[in-house]
């Protein structure tokens, strides 16, 4: 690799990222969809292929995605999560049922295989824990009542997401049923015991990581995230799931400070994750089965809208709140492009990768700009009024 050519392919990616950044900024809107869009012109039979420096590209956006997560973990307790799960476990049935199904109907009508329209069901049922992060930070929804709930629906499917790719591992023949069975046993464990950590030592995780040196305190919490996410992945568990619980596991000080100290990492690395997802995509692959794409996202945007309003409804937000939602839980990105890929690894549908490429990209950018109208979205007449003055 041409160490030159390397760092000015680099350079040029982060300073159109810069570009990007400013022009969404100056009109109010999210950059995601442009990142994914120049993702697309960069990547495989796009406009300017970038090739030396997309090793580098793909380490970065995975770290791009733990950081996200770690961000959001370090908003909320143990505590907190574990009471929201448990109120929120009905929400996570819900989300199942309206968003699997989709995809597996979609699948059946298409005359592929039951296999072939279970992947499918994978695909339309999770959401983007990259994306929906992301938003969440950029449009300062943290603190709102409906965020909980949409946390506990994104770790709900990264929990599934630990027994379901063991499971599609098993029905395309790649490993036996006792092996299968042990990875998932040992995914869901692993998230348990590291979930008590969390709770029963989290005060004294976050006395033993505080340092009074902002370096030493950023080192060790990045590496304590990388490592944690690394195990968890081994474990067939989302790194994205292992960063959020190191974010869960601290408080006080140390939570404070990092907030500060990891907001200029989380931002060019999440920059260089949505351009790397766009990277991945073939735009001839894209025609073909655009309109199938297009007629799935739709039901499956309403679908998330669905779950969403339901959801916070039930924690009694308003209705403002209850699109917020929605909207926010409609981006679907890293795992269905990694379900897509494990059925084209095993020859299950040849269409299956390029209508999951066309879907994702649909709902990756209707969601964030979906989600920035929602504050405009005019919702009116009396008990609705109280209710919008309320969400604000």
């Amino acid at each position: 690799m041409s160490t030159p050519v390397l760092l000015i392919e680099l350079g040029v990616v982060i300073l159109g990222l810069a570009v990007l950044a400013r022009a969404a900024e100056r009109a109010g809107f999210s950059p995601i969809p442009f990142y994914l869009v120049v993702g697309l012109a960069f990547g495989d039979g796009g406009i300017l292929p970038v090739v030396t420096s997309e090793e580098f590209i793909e380490v970065g956006a995975e770290i791009g995605i733990i950081l996200l997560l770690l961000m959001l973990g370090l908003e909320y307790s143990g505590e907190e999560l574990t009471a929201s799960l448990r109120r929120n476990a009905p929400a996570g049935v819900v989300d199942l049922v309206l968003n699997f199904a989709p995809g597996v109907a979609a699948g059946l009508l298409l005359g592929w295989g039951p296999l072939a329209a279970v992947f499918l069901g994978g695909v339309t049922y999770v959401s983007s824990s990259g994306i929906v992060a992301k938003m969440i930070q950029e449009l300062g929804w943290v603190a709102n009542a409906e965020t909980p709930t949409v946390l506990s629906i994104l770790v709900i499917e990264d929990l599934a997401m630990a027994g379901y790719l063991p499971l599609i591992g098993v029905l395309t023949g790649g490993d036996d049923l006792t092996s299968a069975s042990l990875a998932i046993v040992a995914a869901v464990g692993a998230v348990l015991v590291t979930l008590f950590v969390a709770i029963r030592f989290g005060p004294f995780l976050s006395r033993l990581a505080f340092s009074r040196s902002d370096e030493g305190l950023l080192l060790t919490i990045v590496g304590l995230a990388l490592v944690v996410a690394g195990l968890a992945e081994r474990l067939q568990v989302s790194a994205a799931v292992g960063a959020f619980l190191v974010g869960i596991a601290l408080s006080g000080r140390a939570a404070d400070r990092a907030r500060v100290l990891l907001t200029p990492l989380r931002d060019l690395f999440a920059a260089v994750f949505f351009i790397f997802f766009g990277l991945q995509l073939r735009p001839g692959d894209l025609p073909p089965v655009l309109g199938v794409a297009v007629a799935l996202a739709l039901v499956t945007a309403v679908t998330k809208l669905a779950t969403g309003w339901w959801s916070a409804g039930r924690r009694g937000a308003g209705r403002r709140a209850r699109l917020r939602a929605g909207t926010v839980l409609m981006p679907r990105g890293e795992f269905s492009v990694v379900i897509a890929g494990l059925a084209v690894t095993a020859g299950i549908e040849p269409d299956l990768a390029p209508l999951t490429a066309a879907y994702v990209l649909i709902l990756a950018t209707l969601g964030p700009i979906t989600a920035k109208l929602v504050d405009s979205f005019p919702i009116g007449g009396g008990r609705g009024s109280r209710e919008e003055s309320r969400d604000k």
